[in-house]
This record gives structure tokens, C-alpha cells and sequence, in this order.
């Protein structure tokens, strides 16, 4: 994660309102779990098409 400059109870410009919910906020992002995807059945072997412009399929090329 890039460094986003001092944390919130280091900045005396804000408000204590803003630096509490920049905390808040904060750990939030900290506690914070991704989501379990389930496997794709069914899908295209490669890098996603329409992600690289070109859509291939039995042979033909279609450009968006």
C-alpha cells in the first residue's frame, strides 16, 4: 500500500471530527477481508478479450 503521508492523529490542520473518522476509516481498511470468488465454469481460456480490444470466436475477429 502506498504511503498516503501522516496518519490522521499526526495532522493538527484537520479538525478532531475528520481525524476520527480518518482513523475510523482506516482501520476499517485494515480489518478489511476480500471476498471469496467462486471459480468460473464454463469461461475462456486466455486473457479476457474484450479486456485486449478483440473478440475471437470459431475463428472470427471482431473489434469493439
Amino acid at each position: 500500500m502506498p504511503d498516503d503521508g501522516p496518519a490522521p492523529q499526526d495532522r493538527p490542520d484537520l479538525p478532531p471530527a475528520a481525524r476520527r473518522a480518518l482513523a475510523e476509516a482506516e482501520e476499517r481498511r485494515r480489518r478489511a477481508v476480500a471476498p471469496v470468488l467462486p471459480v468460473e465454469l464454463g469461461g475462456r481460456d486466455g486473457p479476457e478479450p474484450v479486456r485486449y480490444g478483440d473478440w475471437e470466436l470459431k475463428g472470427l475477429a471482431i473489434d469493439f
